[in-house]
């Protein structure tokens, strides 16, 4: 058994880390409110993008009369042999489970889709770092300037393309911006028959699941194509609702619930009123100026929600964490008033029998 000593250390060195990871609790708390205000600020945009480009559909002649085919390239559906799977994880540990379960459902897309070609593209460090290790480099060809490089010959059903280096948190729209026009160019030459979006997508702390949502093509502007959900389980629900309310985080942002649904209602109604718009250019090419537009909205939403998601992931863990660390001290402290209590008794016990000898 430890003597009084080594269990005072240890209980100092708990201490220390509870002051640690209570600190990194308040931290993501902090951080929690200004990601959810952002990934809510940015609702209004992507919801009315997708009403107007409902109600230009419905004005713009997206087929052809002739052949009845789509005329626009991202709406084109090819049977899908090549896919790009775009994972964004997060740059940094201690958030619990956030990124192992997204890369258990990259994972499973993988496995589920292993007669394809597969082309990974990471976002966040954690992803970018793990899909590096577990499989090659998507290698291109040189191209001239002012040329696009071409893909080369591939070594691996999987590979990896290199994604964004900045860090998630500071990652701006212009980046965003990139990475989505790359998408739609790698469409558009048909090197990508089809583009799916894993991230964490986040409604509220105790509202979160992994999902994984189909980009390209485009089937339906009004509805999401979300081909796999992982919804939490009542424990975790639970476990982040304890720590929200710990750190004063509100778990139902009822103001911005109300402006989102009244928001809902708004933009349904301009995609579907039956009011002939005046617009300044024909409404197809709007439509088609606008669509890429929606796909960089898509892509950014999934960036400010995955970037809360981690925040209150982590926030929960480090709550978790403070908790173990003080029924930990507790437990040693108990410990080691029981060492110290048998330590007084034989002391006592040794000074009674030797009085008795005498």
């Amino acid at each position: 058994m430890a003597n009084v000593l080594d269990l005072r250390r240890r209980i100092r060195s708990v201490r220390n880390t509870r002051q640690i990871t209570k600190a990194m609790k308040m931290v993501s708390a902090a951080k929690l409110r200004r990601a959810q205000e952002r990934a809510v600020a940015a609702r209004p945009y992507a919801a009315m993008l997708a009403s107007v480009l409902e109600s230009l559909k419905r004005r713009a002649e997206v087929f052809d009369p002739e052949t009845g085919e789509v005329r626009h390239p991202l709406l084109l559906t090819r049977p899908e042999k090549r896919i790009l799977l775009v994972v964004v994880s997060g740059d940094k540990g201690f958030a619990g489970a956030f990124n192992t379960n997204i890369f258990k459902a990259a994972a499973s897309f993988i496995l589920e889709n292993d007669n394809q070609q597969i082309d990974v593209e990471a976002i966040g460090r954690k992803g970018r770092d793990l899909f590096r290790r577990r499989y090659p480099a998507a290698r291109f060809n040189e191209a001239e300037e002012g040329q696009r490089a071409e893909r080369g010959s591939r070594s691996n059903p999987v590979e990896v393309i290199a994604g964004p280096v900045e860090p998630l948190d500071r990652l701006h729209y212009d980046a965003i911006r990139d990475v989505s026009h790359k998408i739609i160019d790698l469409y558009t030459h048909e090197e990508i028959d089809a583009a799916y979006l894993v991230y964490n997508e986040f409604k509220s702390v105790i509202q979160q699941r992994v999902v994984v949502e189909r980009v390209l093509p485009i089937l339906s502007l009004t509805m999401r194509e979300v081909e796999r959900a992982e919804e939490p389980t009542l424990e975790e629900r639970e476990r982040a609702a304890e720590a929200a309310l710990s750190a004063g985080v509100s778990l139902y942002p009822h103001e911005a619930e109300a402006a989102q649904k009244q928001l809902e209602d708004e933009t349904k109604n301009f995609g579907t009123a039956e009011v002939d718009y005046i617009y300044e250019q024909p409404p197809a090419e709007i439509f088609a100026d606008v669509l890429p537009r929606y796909v960089t909205s898509q892509l950014y939403h999934a960036m400010l929600e995955s970037i809360a998601a981690e925040h209150a992931a982590r926030m929960t863990a480090m709550d978790s964490a403070t908790n173990n660390a003080s029924e930990m001290i507790d437990s040693l402290t108990l410990t080691m008033n029981r060492v110290r209590q048998a330590a007084i008794t034989k002391e006592i016990i040794e000074i009674v029998s030797g009085a008795a000898a005498i």
